[in-house]
């Protein structure tokens, strides 16, 4: 599990699918940042992990300030699956 911060947004929501360098794993959390004051382009700070890793995100078995963080363009992020609807 770590958290992968992705500038730009490519249309993910929590429980989404992605291909990132390789490999495929699901977004388990997605805090979106910089709408109105921040940087230039939005970006989506994630928790991403294998889906074995889910149970321990679920459960809080992680420290979140230990997480190894990347940086990603949304162009090298290839959505698989959009993720979870907003539900209203």
């Amino acid at each position: 599990m770590k958290r992968l911060i992705i500038h730009g947004d490519p249309g993910v929501r929590k429980d989404a699918v992605i291909e990132y360098e390789g490999g495929e794993g699901t977004l388990f959390q997605v805090t979106r940042n910089g709408d109105w004051h921040g940087p230039d382009r939005v970006q989506l700070w994630c928790i991403f992990g294998d889906e074995s890793e889910r149970e321990d995100f679920e459960k809080r078995n992680y420290v979140p300030h230990f997480l190894d963080v990347e940086t990603v363009d949304e162009e090298d992020v290839t959505v698989v699956k959009k993720g979870s609807e907003l539900s209203v």
